[in-house]
């Protein structure tokens, strides 16, 4: 008896060790919001600072004082190593790009107002828009309409080529809900990112809005309501193919040349197009689904829901199937030749050609709001507490964690579909079989143009079916163009293996210089900045170390669904599993109790981010 009470306590005592962070860093004041970048850097702001912390060690690299900004202050450049920084200086307003790594100001301007929100970039064409809005806080329940501005900059200096302000307010989204939240930052998130293509800025504030990317000369405009029913993201993200890209809106799909910018053909009453795929010659469309409501982000379902295929070359439906009832998933492809959808009650295969249902099966899963295709070629069909897999139409395994029963039901409930939303950011490429065939991934390959929406950071603020839908939100490709410190790497640094980093000679003039040579602050409010400590050597070893960890973001392709629950034994504490969507085995767990609703897990490095108080936090995910 002794003996084994003496294992059980060594156990416990065990477990108690392991329930500490990895690591813990203090800051100045309290963290108001933080952003893990692809790098491994945490961008972190306090009521006082904003500093960049290493996502591995817990090390503070750079802090910069800024008094307290808003969550919207801070924009990723995605594909490049720099952000964006935007600040109020009493009547001035300050936006620069800085380096992530360095924190050093590339470029600096003071003639635009508010924080940038939505942003589409060309480094090759030294092109980048950003749209801001000014005053994004407000009384979260309150309707929140501004009006955004489109800039068109240098992407190497900042100076505008043209700007266009929107011609009515639109209506915003708050960055977070919940219970006891009080004053928030209101985003553009419920609206699809500006694409910067083909010379050519397409916007979706207003409708459909095309300009000539250089000149700002409008060349196409339809003007309609985007959040149907007051909810979010109701219009599909536009694709593409290598003639024409394929817009939605008002129930209809407009197929849009992309050497001339005209309209080739229209396809008229769909229904709200929420989903596109784009699969050889014919365009792959979902209408209705799920969505998250602007008022108070509750999901809504909203129809009618079905699948309609469309010839790409004439605009003439080939097929429409309807047969699903109160509420639809995500489509996914099997193959070539089978897509698989779910609704409330059954997961049903469909024959790409010509629309006929070969196949369904009750699925059981309450609600069902995705589906995904595992490497075992199972359809797996899960939601906020639940996840099953089948084949063959047979149950090949299900699991259910419910969220703790402690707690305020609002808060447990939003952090439980965060972590369920964990897998989409990662894994959301691999939601289908040939997910590299649909247009907004092939997109990402084929030009040099990259876009960025809040989807990306508040996924947790967003619908499964939403996030499943968007696979491009998580694709990071395996190149970067170095604008930053990263562009004084010498070339043979730069050697990893299957990826590319760019220093656009148009873009790099003028910003050129050397490890001993790094740019400054555009003003006196670095306070640390660990890079000044460092020889050039071991700075060379720092630079190569992150370009490493982007590396691995872009070859990364989830495994886990996470799921907030009441812990097994022997941990006897609340905290997240990770179930292995290829196995349904319980394979991972977090021992982190209360997490804060913007915790993070980072896959590649196998850490989950936190913050409580002044302290940055990081956990340890450990396999089971």
């Amino acid at each position: 008896m002794r003996l084994a009470f003496t294992a059980v306590f060594s156990l416990l005592i065990g477990v108690s060790a392991i329930a500490q962070p990895a690591w813990q860093t203090g800051l100045d004041s309290k963290v108001k919001f933080y952003q893990p970048t692809d790098f491994g850097i945490v961008l972190t702001a306090t009521e006082r600072s904003l500093y960049a912390i290493d996502g591995v060690t817990g090390e503070r690299l750079w802090r910069r004082e800024t008094g307290r900004i808003n969550e919207t202050a801070i924009t990723p450049i995605p594909g490049t190593d720099l952000v964006l920084f935007s600040r109020d200086l009493g009547s001035k307003s300050r936006l620069e790009a800085v380096d992530i790594i360095s924190g050093d100001s590339i470029w600096t301007t003071e003639k635009f107002k508010g924080d940038v929100l939505q942003l589409a970039a060309d480094p090759e064409l030294n092109l980048l828009a950003v749209v801001m809005v000014k005053d994004t806080r407000g009384q979260f329940g309150r309707e929140m309409k501004r009006e955004p501005v489109v800039h068109m900059l240098k992407f190497s200096t900042g100076d505008e080529l043209w700007k266009k302000t929107l011609e009515s307010d639109v209506e915003m989204m708050p960055a977070e809900f919940g219970e006891g939240v009080g004053e928030v930052s209101y985003t553009l998130d419920n609206y699809r990112a500006p694409l910067l293509i083909d010379r050519r800025l397409y916007l979706f504030y207003e409708g459909a809005t095309s300009y000539d990317a250089e000149t700002g000369s409008e060349i196409e405009r339809e003007t309609f309501k985007v959040n149907e029913s007051g909810l979010a993201l109701t219009e599909a993200d536009p694709v593409f193919d290598d003639s024409r890209i394929y817009i939605s809106g008002r129930g209809r799909i407009r197929a849009v040349d992309r050497k001339t910018g005209t309209v080739a053909w229209k396809a008229d009453d769909l229904g709200n197009a929420s989903e596109m795929a784009v699969v050889g010659n014919v365009l792959y469309v979902r209408t209705g689904g799920r969505f998250t409501r602007l008022r108070d982000g509750e999901i809504t379902a909203k129809g009618p829901y079905g699948v309609s295929a469309i010839d790409t070359a004439t605009g003439k439906t080939l097929w429409r199937f309807k047969g699903a009832d109160k509420g639809m998933t995500n489509f996914v492809f099997a193959d070539l030749n089978t897509i698989v959808l779910a609704d409330d009650n059954e997961v049903i295969t469909l024959n790409a050609t010509d629309g006929k249902r070969t196949g369904k099966f009750k699925h059981g899963v309450k609600p069902a709001e995705f589906l995904l295709i595992n490497r075992n070629g199972d359809a797996v069909i899960g939601g906020v507490s639940e996840i099953a897999a089948f084949s063959g139409g047979r149950e090949a395994w299900r699991v259910k964690h419910s969220p703790p029963g402690r707690g305020v039901l609002r808060i447990v409930g939003g952090i439980a579909l965060r972590a369920a939303s964990l897998y989409l950011r990662y894994g959301g490429l691999a939601t289908s079989a040939i997910g590299l065939a649909r247009g907004g991934i092939g997109f990402a390959n084929a030009v040099n143009s990259f876009r960025w929406s809040g989807l990306n950071t508040r996924f947790g603020s967003f619908d499964l079916t939403t996030l499943a839908s968007n696979p491009l939100q998580s694709f990071a490709a395996n190149r970067i163009y170095a604008l930053g410190s990263l562009g004084s790497l010498p070339s043979a640094a730069r050697g990893v293996t299957g990826f590319q980093v760019i220093t656009p000679a148009g873009i790099r003039s003028g910003l050129a210089r050397g490890i001993a040579g790094r740019a400054t602050p555009s003003a006196a409010d670095m306070r640390e900045n660990i890079f000044d400590r460092l020889d050039p050597a071991r700075y060379a070893d720092r630079l190569s170390n992150y370009l490493l960890r982007r590396k691995r973001v872009s070859e990364l392709r989830g495994s886990y669904m996470y799921y907030y629950t009441d812990l097994p034994r022997p941990y006897r504490q609340r905290g997240l599993i990770g179930v292995d969507v290829n196995s349904g085995r319980d394979a991972r767990v977090v021992l982190a109790s209360d997490p804060d609703r913007q915790f993070y897990v980072d896959e590649t490095v196998n850490l989950l981010y936190s913050a409580d108080g002044n302290r940055m936090q990081a956990f340890d995910m450990m396999n089971r």
